[in-house]
């Protein structure tokens, strides 16, 4: 769906100024969360903002289904797509209602559709839309404003979502619920979501796909897995961490995969769907060999026992599967 072909990007004039994006070429299929990561000046976000044309390369081509971004109308162009900023950019004077709504507006949908649609949005987003509709950005908490700018960015029905460092100056509890939002909305909407973090852990919970850059560069693209279990050189290895590999492979698979048909007893519970790493933090804080699951209803949904975690058979390693998406 979006392809880029040879993309190079210099800032500055000068004969060996150094390249933002150096012969970069990518492919990110329809549907997939595609983190782009790196080290600050590695080309990430330079290379996300190519996509809607806030940035231009020097040479090289930006497709979009097919076509070259450079000869479609900016507008059109940029109304097809949702684009979502650290610093949310929501506009001061208007209420919750009409920032989330300026898109469809832009669109001409009905008055009633566009109604409809904020009110949808704000529910989606655990915003009620009497309480929270009337208000103005300042009367609201940072991470509700993060939210309302992921449902404006939202709100047109877009065929790609950009995120720029989305959540970076939010606290560590809303991040993770902000986190699990995104999360849910890609899975429920199957949006083509491209999204820039500096955040390791936050690229492996969310992407599909992580691209690593370095020096305007590709150094690896694949799954979660992939880059943990398969990393293309000692570069990558070293990003991603080397010492606490085992425990962020645990954060790719869920506490069921590994549940036994018991009955309940009296330790503690987990929901079903948490990690793995959750499971032995849990595991640890209580000081017990096992953990009753509940699924979405409260239900009991099996027991997870320490021993199935870390007594693996033959290579002692977990049964992971690279489930995480195609490749880019």
């Amino acid at each position: 769906m979006i392809e880029f072909n040879n993309v190079t990007k210099t800032y500055g004039l000068a004969a060996h100024a150094p390249k933002a994006l150096d012969d970069v070429s990518l492919r990110i299929g329809r549907g997939e969360l595609v983190v782009l990561i790196g080290a600050s000046g590695s080309g990430k976000s330079t290379l996300l903002k190519m996509i809607n044309r806030m940035e231009q390369p020097d040479s090289g081509r930006v497709m979009l289904d097919g076509q070259d971004t450079a000869h479609m109308p900016l507008r059109e162009l940029r109304l097809r797509m949702g684009y979502v900023i650290q610093s949310v950019g929501l506009f001061p004077h208007w209420t919750v209602a009409r920032n989330i709504g300026v898109v469809p507006t832009m669109l001409d949908w009905p008055r009633e559709r566009i109604a409809a649609r904020v009110t949808e949005l704000l529910r989606v987003f655990d915003l009620d839309p009497a309480t929270y509709g009337p208000r103005y950005p300042h009367q609201l908490s940072g991470g509700q404003q993060q939210r309302v700018g992921v449902a404006r960015a939202l709100a047109g029905d877009p065929e790609v979502l950009l995120m720029d460092e989305p959540f970076g100056a939010l606290d560590p509890l809303i991040r993770t619920a902000l986190q699990d939002e995104v999360k849910r909305i890609h899975q429920a909407s199957g949006k083509t979501i491209v999204m820039v973090t500096h955040d390791i852990d936050e690229a492996l919970r969310l992407g599909t796909q992580i691209v690593l850059l370095e020096q305007g560069r590709i150094v690896q693209v694949g799954s979660p897995l992939a880059l943990l279990s398969q990393p293309a050189n000692a570069q990558v290895a070293d990003f991603i961490g080397r010492s606490d590999v085992g425990i962020k492979l645990l954060s790719l698979q869920r506490a069921d995969s590994l549940a036994r048909a018991d009955a309940p007893h009296s330790g503690p519970s987990l929901p079903a769907n948490a990690t793995l790493r959750e499971a032995v933090s849990t595991l640890a804080l209580h000081g017990c060999q096992s953990l009753n699951l509940l699924d979405d209803t409260g239900a009991h949904a099996g027991v997870l026992h320490a021993t199935d975690l870390f007594n693996r058979r033959h290579t002692g390693s977990l049964p992971l599967s690279d489930d995480q998406g195609q490749h880019a």
